[in-house]
């Protein structure tokens, strides 16, 4: 069974308690993303990697048009029956692959904490340039590689059968991440690294032990034509 596939079956399982599992990395993940996007009414975003669409209905409930791709039926089944999924257009696709959508369509590409599962990052930067019209951009979220160094990787409970499910991820390092965007030809406008705080470990305690420790990074990207 190949690595792609392993990675979807996994998230098929996983979507049954992906929004209820109190992920402590999606916590800290997304108001950084509300903050780097801004203000989304009028854009045409590509959101890469919806899963469940956390990302996507939010922005299109602020106004903007939003395509939204994941290769998992069942992440995309939970989006969507969400309300405000019926204005959000989902495709069924494999990131590892060339989109099947118009070069130069979307003024923001967003991608939440997807890196890790795919083998190629330089091909999905090369992609997500390629959807973007000048004076494009791109907020781009990874677990950061240090948690590899304490062992951790996207992982789940199948609710089902009480087994631990790990879909597959690579550790890319941070280096390799920044310079397959540079090399797609994006311009770099920021890197953040987060890590937990002491009041967010209450509210999350699955990040107790990582306080201080980087959970996060994100890339605000723009293409600079």
């Amino acid at each position: 069974m190949s690595d792609t596939l392993d990675v979807r079956r996994g998230y098929d399982r996983w979507s049954a308690v992906y929004d209820h599992d109190a992920n402590p990395l999606v916590a800290l993940e997304e108001p950084v993303v509300h903050a780097a996007v801004g203000d989304p009414r009028g854009l045409s975003v590509l959101d890469l990697g919806c899963g469940t669409g956390r990302h996507a209905l939010w922005l299109a409930a602020g106004g903007a048009d939003v395509t939204a791709v994941d290769f998992s039926e069942g992440m995309l089944a939970e989006a969507r029956r969400k309300p405000g999924a019926d204005a959000v257009r989902f495709v069924v696709h494999d990131l590892s692959q060339p989109l099947p959508l118009d070069p130069g369509a979307f003024d923001l590409v967003v991608s939440g904490l997807v890196l890790e599962h795919l083998p190629d990052p330089e091909s999905f930067f090369r992609e997500a340039r390629r959807m973007l019209r000048p004076a494009g951009r791109a907020v781009v979220t990874a677990m950061h590689p240090a948690m590899f160094l304490k062992g951790v990787q996207a992982r789940f409970t199948d609710p089902l059968t009480g087994e631990k499910v790990q879909p597959g991820s690579h550790p890319h390092p941070l280096g390799r991440l920044i310079m397959a965007a540079v090399e797609a030809r994006f311009l770099l406008r920021g890197v953040g690294e987060y890590a937990a705080d002491t009041a967010f470990a209450d509210r999350y305690p699955r990040a107790a032990k990582y306080v201080g420790w980087p959970m996060l990074v994100v890339l605000r990207l723009e293409t600079g034509d």
